[in-house]
């Protein structure tokens, strides 16, 4: 009928075997569909990561935080301004060092999670998640909504001794602690310094009473003059009196030496490798980040730790950088929570 669009009409190829216009000889109807659907799932995943690269580089839109959990002047706050300070100038917002210092961290844990957001990080040392659970029964968060994102640096942890006892090695003050069972004291700050005491204990076989102090301040003078026997902390604040000889510090608990003490062997180096603890610290992130925002974030703070201008600032403060990727920081992480586990499970909660 004129007027009309003509007919289709399969055509025939071979016998019994036709073929519809649009489609390639031998697709079914079917197959002609997979490949339509094959193409808009890649035009989908396509623009999909189009986004997450759009958004990776018009992030941050506002000011970014660091909640780190120890006061003004700390080694660790120290380093957080240095990598504060370079990121603002590669991010071109406002990078800021927010300090919620005391009580294991957790003020600081707190504010973090109630912001929930892309624009506010810790930085941290670890025992945030690897053992704060250990050590309050009501913890007010939980652990897994906290995720290591970059390394940054290495805190030192040393172990020292009083010099009234005159020892100078690890060997010769664990001999002496075995002839006086119980006798002999220590004190130790929170965090990880107390369960390398434990540990100490633990593995060699001695007792040692200890002695809680509410403020740390007074201990040094304790070791200095006898009245305290053994104590641990960071390296930075035990170095001025090793270096008098009114406590000298036996290791570090570390798997190199401190450049502030580099005289003082490692707990592997001294013959004890059990008692080497990590005290890895540096940003971690909401257990939602964005993937492409932590990416960001590794990278970028990756080049700062890796600069040697950054480690001139930080060995300065007794700390040495710690580059690397957030499945290295993970791993660090999980090496300290197994070791701190290992030894609560044989010595229960510690007196602090």
């Amino acid at each position: 009928m004129a007027g009309l669009a003509p007919a289709i009409h399969p055509f025939t190829l071979v016998k019994g075997k036709t073929w519809m216009p649009g489609t390639r000889p031998g697709m079914t109807k079917f197959g002609n569909n997979m490949r339509v659907l094959k193409r808009s799932v890649l035009v989908v995943v396509t623009l999909l990561t189009s986004i997450s690269i759009a958004n990776a580089q018009s992030w941050p839109q506002k000011t970014v935080r660091f909640i780190v959990p120890l006061p003004p002047g700390s080694g660790m706050d120290l380093s957080a301004r240095v990598v504060a300070e370079r990121l603002t100038e590669r991010w071109g917002q406002p990078v800021v060092v927010e300090n919620r210092q005391g009580a294991d961290g957790i003020p600081a844990v707190q504010a973090f999670l109630q912001a929930r957001d892309n624009h506010t990080f810790m930085f941290s040392f670890a025992s945030i998640v690897t053992f704060n659970h250990l050590l309050h029964e009501k913890l007010p968060y939980d652990p897994k909504d906290i995720v290591p994102v970059a390394p940054v640096i290495d805190n030192f942890l040393g172990i020292s001794v009083s010099g009234t006892l005159k020892v100078n090695t690890l060997a010769q003050f664990i001999a002496l602690a075995k002839t006086q069972p119980g006798k002999l004291n220590y004190g130790v700050t929170p965090g990880l310094p107390v369960y390398a005491i434990l540990a100490l204990q633990r593995q060699t076989g001695i007792e040692l009473a200890n002695i809680p102090y509410r403020d740390f301040a007074p201990a040094y003078q304790d070791l200095t003059t006898g009245r305290l026997h053994a104590a641990s902390t960071g390296v930075p604040t035990l170095v001025p009196h090793h270096r008098a000889g009114t406590a000298p510090m036996l290791i570090v608990t570390n798997s190199v030496r401190s450049p502030q003490a580099p005289d003082v062997p490692t707990a592997k180096e001294a013959g004890y490798p059990n008692l080497t603890f990590e005290g890895v610290s540096g940003v971690w992130g909401w257990r939602d980040i964005a993937p492409e925002i932590k990416e960001r974030v590794v990278k970028d703070v990756r080049a700062i730790v890796e600069d040697p201008t950054f480690r001139a600032r930080v060995e300065m403060v007794g700390t040495v950088p710690r580059p690397g990727t957030s499945e290295e920081f993970a791993a660090a992480v999980e090496d300290q929570r197994a070791k701190v586990a290992a030894v609560h499970a044989a010595s229960g909660k510690p007196a602090q």
